[in-house]
């Protein structure tokens, strides 16, 4: 094996697998969801179960892969793509005849290959366009930074950067407009801030996540697909989700604790919570990080977070 090779196996392992595939329990016959296809890693492990598996990804890159996969061939298939967002499980399912199923995995953010590819341009570690649309279609990063009001800018940049000095930041993006490269940007955010070569860590991360979740609608997406999931699971199904930082980890507790009748709605777009209403998910798991030996392995694993849950007999409740 190559260097080149070992980076990219130890770039694309899925993060969590182990404990993923025990929250699944897939078995031969089941029906499951993978939300975020991606390389494919949770769809492998699901499949050698004996499971079926229905996989989203809206990325066009992921599902061309996927094709390629025998499974998608057999007779019936074992794996059914779908080049859709998660947040349409239950209509694309309904379209596939597929009322119910027995588990839905999600593993929320960007995607290593994503990150991998600089033409994609979700990193700064090398130059490329300022896109950052998983879909390879609609507004990029550019056509934000470059028309959006500073004020807006700011907003998004504190809201899902949770960047301290988002006006500043801002207000040096506006300065510099036009921007067109991911190394462009970079620079620009690093000046504001003040940045020095060898500090602990980069202060244009914090901006680029907070610019692509923008850009892709990233956590209206996940509080839809969990609700969707909601609507999707039969009684007893299982739903384990990973996500990477505290916003989305949030929404993930939020979620799974209304559901289970801890707490009151989180969101205007998670499910209506009324008083005495019956729980939805129940054996809510603890927060599950990846050990030490995994974030060896795969450094990017270090912030991920597994929650699961188990889906209780009641119905769904109504969407808000």
């Amino acid at each position: 094996m190559t260097l080149r090779q070992a980076q990219d196996e130890r770039a694309h392992l899925p993060v969590l697998l182990d404990e993923v595939i025990e929250a699944l329990a897939p078995r031969p016959g089941d029906v499951i969801v993978d939300a975020t296809f991606g390389a494919g890693g949770y769809t492998r492990a699901i499949l050698d179960a004996g499971a079926m598996v229905h996989a989203f990804d809206r990325d066009p890159d992921a599902i061309a892969a996927g094709r390629e996969w025998p499974e998608t061939r057999a007779d019936p298939p074992r794996l059914v793509l779908h080049p859709r967002r998660f947040s349409e499980m239950t209509a694309a399912l309904a379209e596939a005849g597929v009322a119910q199923v027995d588990g839905v995995a999600m593993d929320v953010g960007v995607s290593s290959m994503q990150l991998d590819q600089p033409g994609r341009g979700f990193a700064f570690s090398t130059d490329g366009p300022l896109d950052m649309t998983m879909s390879r279609s609609g507004p990029t990063a550019a056509d934000f930074l470059n028309e959006a009001p500073e004020a807006e800018i700011a907003d998004v940049l504190y809201t899902y950067g949770e960047e301290r000095q988002s006006r500043r930041v801002a207000r040096a993006i506006v300065a510099a407009r036009p921007l067109s490269t991911t190394g462009e940007l970079a620079q620009v955010v690093r000046k504001a801030l003040g940045y020095h070569a060898g500090a602990a860590k980069d202060p244009a991360t914090r901006s680029f996540q907070a610019i692509r979740i923008h850009v892709n609608g990233e956590l209206d997406e996940l509080e839809a697909g969990l609700a969707a999931a909601e609507r999707l699971l039969k009684s007893g199904g299982r739903l384990a989700v990973v996500s990477f930082h505290s916003l989305e980890d949030r929404i993930v507790k939020r979620f799974l604790r209304a559901a289970a009748g801890a707490t009151a709605r989180a969101s205007r777009h998670l499910p209506e919570v009324a008083a005495g209403t019956a729980p939805t998910f129940e054996s809510l798991s603890r927060a599950i990080r990846p050990s030490e030996a995994e974030t060896a392995r795969n450094p990017r694993a270090r912030s991920a977070t597994l929650r699961a849950a188990v889906r209780a007999a009641a119905p769904a409740r109504e969407a808000a």
